[in-house]
């Protein structure tokens, strides 16, 4: 069996980057602020707003270089762009090296940390003192 060649091996983070840009050119193209995309059902139903609620036009806004509007629609989902840039980079380094990537699992304090930091996000951004974390 012989080894694969770079260009096999950064198919697949390259593929992911393609499929990326895909879903940015439409969120540029079809502006969230202005079309209609699936509505949060969380929201459609209670009026609330989910952890989620605002990402897609946080996302639309990126795509515009619009990063304080991004981040007064949904600064978590702006901070998971960050993360999941950084972690693609990681991974077609290391693909471009020829090693496999592995990410570690997170402990269960982190997890729990984790889950109160989006749960304390969501029950401040629906306060009102908490207007600043709400969709724009």
């Amino acid at each position: 069996m012989t080894a694969p060649t770079r260009g096999r091996s950064i198919a697949a983070p390259l593929g992911v980057a393609a499929a990326a840009v895909g879903g940015a050119v439409l969120l540029h193209v079809r502006d969230p602020r202005t079309s209609t995309y699936l509505p949060c059902p969380l929201h459609a139903l209670t009026g609330l707003w989910c952890p989620g609620c605002g990402a897609t036009r946080a996302l639309g806004d990126l795509t515009r270089g619009d990063i304080a509007a991004a981040a007064s629609s949904n600064v978590v989902a702006v901070l998971l762009v960050v993360v999941a840039v950084g972690v693609w980079a990681a991974w077609l380094r290391a693909r471009w090296d020829g090693r496999s990537m592995s990410l570690p699992r997170p402990s269960r304090p982190t997890v729990a940390v984790l889950i109160v930091l989006l749960t304390a996000f969501t029950v401040v951004r629906n306060t009102a003192w908490g207007t600043m974390f709400a969709p724009t």
